[in-house]
């Protein structure tokens, strides 16, 4: 196939020969491990809701084709093609999370979605990407350009998101958000006075959360203090985790699924560690971390700063909601409604972590790049440091 692919000058044949392989057939085990939770999961949800058997995995089949669809062919795109789409992305998220406030579906005291025919949209799912790449180009141009106001423009569109992910609410979302875009400034080179001072903003913003909101309240709460409050999902999920062991019971044989109402979508990690056992939730730890860790090792040899902190915004942001995902399930955080990544059950989710995916197959592409022969004048292509 690769051989092939070297004389294949079509665009799919140019396409395979210079993306991520590797971070490609760990997205397909990712969303592969995503049907079959689903197909473990759902069907007790559905029972329970008095709906359609089937229902949940049709629909995770249609949000896991379009996503795999999504992820080919944004990674096909050039880096200007990703700050283009990045930039409508934002702007459309923007005034869909505000159009939320408005005329959004409101569910357990939030207004996140809007109504669709066939589902229901979270717009601030897609904020998250866009924003990150909007934000690498703000930082680059500011540089290339001195009179060029990048640094001003990006607190302001951050504070925008801010006031809208605040006023749903959707603290998680809003943190995640906040720990890309302080982790884009450090690498851009921010002082470290004004990290200090971030972080000491963002303590503060959290505190202030804790007192202004009744539900982050309870969640945190609820985390400090084990014999206060209602813990039955936590209980539940690590319970879950304790039946499956080290091989788990198998499939179809789990119990989690028919007593939490989220496992198809917030708890589906401990559905996977009920049946599946310990081995494969750490193989799927795994795969996400190679998947992140992968990437920034690949931007070590790139030498634009613009690829470099869209990459880094893009990754940090897919291992976080990973991370909160698995966290809340085992406990070692506030439990937080938050889907891991081509896994959970969702439309919004599945839709978003591929355009997020296909950004960064997209910016880590390998390029030729043209050098010019000293004393000679002559143009040679070069791929990675190997001719072309």
């Amino acid at each position: 196939m690769r051989s092939l692919s070297r004389i294949d000058n079509s665009l799919i044949g140019r396409w395979w020969l210079t993306v991520d392989r590797w971070t490609l057939g760990c997205i397909g085990v990712l969303i592969g491990f995503g049907y079959v939770l689903m197909l473990a999961a759902s069907p007790a949800v559905a029972a329970r809701i008095g709906a359609s058997r089937d229902m949940f995995i049709l629909k995770q089949v249609i949000f896991l084709a379009i996503a795999g669809a999504i992820v080919m062919a944004v990674s096909m795109l050039p880096p200007k093609g990703v700050r283009r789409l990045s930039l409508a992305g934002c702007l459309i998220a923007i005034a869909a999370t505000a159009l939320t406030l408005v005329h959004g579906i409101e569910i357990k005291g939030a207004r996140r979605w809007i109504a669709l025919p066939m589902m229901s949209v979270q717009p601030s799912e897609f904020l998250k990407p866009c924003f990150a790449v909007v934000t690498a180009w703000l930082l680059t141009e500011r540089r290339r350009l001195r009179l060029f106001p990048g640094m001003a423009i990006a607190f302001a569109v951050f504070g925008v998101i801010l006031m809208l992910l605040q006023s749903q609410p959707d603290i998680g979302m809003l943190t995640v958000i906040t720990l890309v875009f302080m982790a884009q400034l450090f690498i851009d080179g921010l002082n470290l006075f004004f990290v200090g001072v971030g972080c000491s903003a963002m303590v503060s913003a959290f505190i202030g959360a804790y007192f202004a909101f009744p539900h982050v309240r309870s969640r945190v709460e609820r985390f400090l203090h084990p014999n206060v409050g209602d813990h039955y999902q936590i209980d539940t999920a690590l319970q879950a985790f304790g039946n499956g062991g080290l091989l788990g019971r198998g499939p179809g044989e789990g119990r989690v699924k028919d007593l939490l109402p989220d496992a198809h979508a917030d708890f589906v990690f401990a559905v996977a560690g009920e049946e599946f056992g310990l081995l494969v939730c750490l193989f799927i730890i795994g795969v996400f971390c190679f998947i992140v860790i992968r990437t920034l090792l690949k931007l070590l040899a790139e030498d634009d700063p613009f690829i470099v902190l869209a990459s880094c915004g893009l990754v940090t942001g897919f291992g976080l909601q990973a991370f909160v995902n698995m966290g809340s399930t085992l406990h070692l955080i506030p439990t937080k409604g938050m889907t891991l990544p081509f896994i959970s059950y969702g439309g919004s989710s599945a839709l978003s972590v591929a355009l997020t995916i296909g950004m960064v197959l997209a910016l880590t592409r390998r390029r030729p790049r043209v050098r010019v022969l000293q004393g000679r004048g002559r143009h040679v292509s070069l791929h990675q440091g190997r001719a072309a």
